[in-house]
């Protein structure tokens, strides 16, 4: 098929076949030999990029889980060797799931870095395809083999910036919580994973009331929920609770 020619629909037509238990082989074989130099046409945008490597991630991420179904029941060296394992050919190149997150998706952002720290020695493929800057909107978009999560979405060019709204909102009104008489909101923990990628804790606010997660003019604590405890955060002062993730 010609669309399969194509990296952007290659991406898309292989999250598909994931999704629908379609003939895969094909499409990763294409996808593994792709020539960069068309991939780097293929993904020259913004919106390209987001769409091929979010498709990417979500569909190795699935096949990766199909092939190791209690690979996340684990301990913390399965969970990392989920992420950090070269498992992915893309255009001649082996890729980690870690790789298309931190390096292609966060524009080279430390996995541990709170989202200020940069990732250390980019490959020259990460440099050529990487986004410019970091979309904080790409953490509600990424699947993670838990059930809060959004629906799996098949990303395009075209859709991918309502698309990832969309995700968003899902992703807060499942999991934010706010107490008007408290002033306090129950966010996940990813805010505080990646708190740079939202602009620090004002950024977070900004972040919850765009996607009416709190009122427009709140500005609560934070209380991040963590599998055993609760982190408490004032929007002006630190965690007293540090939190690693797993």
């Amino acid at each position: 098929m010609s669309t399969q020619l194509d990296p952007l629909s290659l991406s898309g037509d292989l999250l598909y076949a994931v999704k629908t238990e379609g003939e895969i082989d094909p499409l990763r074989d294409r996808l593994a030999t792709l020539d960069p130099d068309r991939l780097e046409r293929a993904v020259a945008t913004r919106e390209g990029k987001l769409a091929f490597w979010l498709n990417c991630y979500n569909a190795y991420a699935q096949l990766r889980l199909e092939e190791e179904p209690g690979l996340l029941e684990g301990g913390r060296l399965d969970r990392w060797k989920f992420v950090a394992r070269d498992r992915i050919p893309v255009a001649g190149t082996w890729l980690s799931l870690n790789d298309i997150e931190h390096g292609l998706l966060r524009s080279s952002k430390h996995p541990w870095g709170l989202g200020y720290l940069p990732r250390p020695l980019p490959s020259s493929f990460e440099q050529r395809f990487r986004l410019e800057e970091c979309d904080p909107r790409v953490h509600f978009a990424l699947t993670r083999g838990i059930e809060s999560r959004p629906p799996i979405t098949v990303y395009s060019p075209a859709d991918v910036d309502d698309d990832l709204d969309i995700d968003v909102e899902w992703f807060l009104e499942e999991t934010v919580e706010y107490d008007a008489d408290e002033n306090v909101a129950s966010v996940p923990k990813l805010f505080r994973w990646y708190r740079g990628d939202f602009g620090g804790k004002r950024g977070i606010v900004s972040f919850l009331r765009e996607y009416n997660a709190i009122p427009g003019d709140a500005r609560p604590a934070f209380e991040y929920e963590a599998a055993n405890q609760t982190l408490d955060v004032d929007l002006d002062g630190d965690v007293e609770v540090d939190d690693l993730r797993p």
